[in-house]
């Protein structure tokens, strides 16, 4: 059932990442699933290989990055669907947003006029996540309100202190109750404890993170964050903690990064939004967050939270296929018409970033999700 996919992961792997783990549902059963290379295959940034080289399986997790953007919408829309949020209020009702053109679908299709990112860790470096998280909330907008479309991870941390604001819970509880409880993903969350980490990837080497291997639950980074598991790993080697470095220095929780899952549990998420919302979403919201929000000056048109047509990930699937990329190498694409929901998730980042081939690979897995469907 898989030789062709397990041929496509084969050719990328090590080349492009060190493990991947890809699967293809056709109206909702998986007719193609792969998983190869290994969990931590590097020593160090100069590319040594490890001594223990754990496999990479089916029932491997890795770091999302960017597609927990997703989950943070999904829990926003939640919100809405309760009346506790507006789409198309100002922000400034929760958040000390000067602008009142800045709304939350703004921020949900990056048309908000904020800055791309903001290296909260290195700016407030002996700082508390809660004073970082302060700050980041409080950038001001120097951009045009409204587009052109600019792709920011400072509104996605905005989107997802809003939430908490107006869910009355951490962001990490609130995607717990609301999204992975309600679809039964076990295997999915922030900052992953103990018992899972056999399981997880690794990804980029940081030598800065030297704090992460102590065992009192204290980080020079982080600081005593509640529910966080310290990484009984070599120095240096991330994993089990948010590779981004801004949601690392938020403590590991934010709206843009930090959520961790499995293959099979970022299918079933996508299954959800494929299917209309399914117990997650009501259909009208689910249409609303995939339909094109008219968002200027992007490769794509944008949904809430969803891209649209994104040529870095649906490839031959066309501009009707929706979804997202993550930096580590993850992909989530949706296609309705086709019945197609496709996951790839790699560690493209291991042992250090900027490896070539990731959009070949994403497209490559496409393409065989293509023709499975006919």
């Amino acid at each position: 059932m898989s030789d062709r996919l397990d041929a496509i992961l084969a050719d990328g792997v090590p080349r492009v990442c060190s493990a991947a783990v890809a699967l293809i549902a056709v109206d909702g059963s998986v007719a193609a699933s792969a998983a190869t290379g290994e969990l931590v295959r590097y020593a160090d940034a100069e590319g040594t290989l490890a001594a223990d080289r754990p496999p990479a399986g089916r029932d491997s997790v890795f770091d999302l990055a960017s597609i927990s953007k997703l989950f943070t919408t999904a829990v926003v829309l939640s919100l809405v669907e309760e009346g506790r949020l507006d789409l198309d209020e100002p922000v400034a009702a929760w958040l000390p947003v000067g602008d009142p053109r800045v709304t939350l679908r703004r921020l949900l299709t990056h048309t908000a006029g904020l800055q791309p990112t903001r290296r909260i860790d290195l700016e407030l470096p002996d700082a508390d996540p809660a004073t970082r998280m302060a700050a980041v909330v409080g950038t001001p907008v120097t951009g045009p309100v409204g587009g052109p479309y600019l792709y920011t991870d400072v509104g996605m941390v905005m989107v997802g202190r809003i939430a908490e604001l107006a869910g009355g819970a951490p962001l990490d509880a609130l995607v717990g109750d609301r999204v992975t409880g309600v679809l039964g993903l076990a295997d999915t969350g922030y900052r992953p404890g103990p018992a899972m980490l056999p399981r997880v990837a690794a990804t980029e080497w940081k030598p800065e993170r030297q704090g992460a291997a102590a065992t009192d639950g204290t980080s020079e980074h982080q600081g005593t964050v509640a529910g966080w598991t310290p990484e009984p790993l070599t120095p240096g080697c991330v994993r089990g903690e948010v590779h981004d470095e801004t949601a690392y220095g938020l403590g590991g929780v934010a709206g843009h990064a930090g959520v961790f899952a499995t293959a099979d549990d970022l299918l079933a998420f996508g299954e959800t939004l494929r299917l209309g919302g399914g117990g997650l979403l009501r259909p009208e919201t689910a249409a609303e967050m995939v339909r094109d929000q008219g968002a200027e000056g992007a490769a794509f048109r944008h949904g809430l939270g969803v891209r649209i047509g994104d040529p870095a990930i649906v490839g031959p699937l066309g501009a009707a296929a929706f979804g997202h990329s993550g930096f580590t190498g993850t992909s989530l694409v949706v296609d309705p018409a086709r019945g197609l929901t496709v996951v790839l998730l790699t560690n493209a980042v291991h042992p250090v970033r900027g490896r070539d081939g990731i959009r070949a690979l994403r497209h490559a897995v496409a393409g065989e999700a293509l023709r499975l469907a006919g």
